[in-house]
């Protein structure tokens, strides 16, 4: 017997996950930063095609972990995001965020169970979309660097999140994103002259 698609709760959670474009990211308050740019959205936007990238230089399901890194911090819609200082003091009920978001919603079992083994993190996809976690962190911190943020480069000199990368891929691209500056990606684009 086919499901009946809620679509009222389907579009709330539409709604719900836009929402995210208006959480700013906590660690602003480490970093100094004012930078209302970084938001949960669009860290997710890049974790997500990092994700991809990684899982196909692993030769893992890249669908996968391309929806784990679009569900990572699904939940921070309902209670905000937490920096590894409030991690330490707040306890957060992911989980019931999750079953609260996802109940009902097309594919509710599987992104719940997605959500559940990136939390635990016992999958070799869940190890990278987690990596791709970090390495968003780490080009945020290189681009904070670059504005002259001094503690983001005293981030960088500690340089945690590398360290806690578990992929091989995720490692080389760690290094190859430290060796970068963030403009570095249109120097050869620019000509001076228009095309015609």
């Amino acid at each position: 017997m086919k499901r009946k698609t809620n679509f009222r709760k389907l579009a709330s959670y539409l709604y719900e996950a836009g929402s995210l474009r208006k959480i700013a990211r906590s660690h602003r308050q480490n970093l100094l930063t004012d930078d209302l740019s970084d938001n949960i959205a669009s860290h997710t936007f890049r974790v997500t095609l990092i994700a991809y990238f990684l899982a196909k230089l692993e030769k893992v399901d890249s669908g996968k972990v391309m929806l784990m890194g679009l569900i990572h911090d699904s939940e921070e819609s309902r209670c905000g995001d937490q920096n590894w200082i409030h991690k330490s003091f707040v306890k957060v009920y992911e989980e019931e965020i999750r079953e609260g978001q996802f109940k009902e919603l097309p594919g509710s079992k599987e992104l719940m169970v997605l959500g559940q083994d990136y939390q635990k993190r016992q999958s070799v996809e869940a190890k990278i979309a987690k990596d791709a976690d970090l390495l968003d962190q780490i080009l945020l911190i290189k681009e904070y660097e670059a504005m002259g943020n001094k503690e983001a480069k005293k981030w960088l000199k500690d340089n945690q999140q590398a360290k806690r990368i578990c992929s091989e891929s995720g490692k080389n691209l760690a290094k190859e994103i430290m060796r970068q500056k963030p403009s570095d990606w249109w120097n050869d684009l620019w000509n001076g002259e228009r095309r015609k």
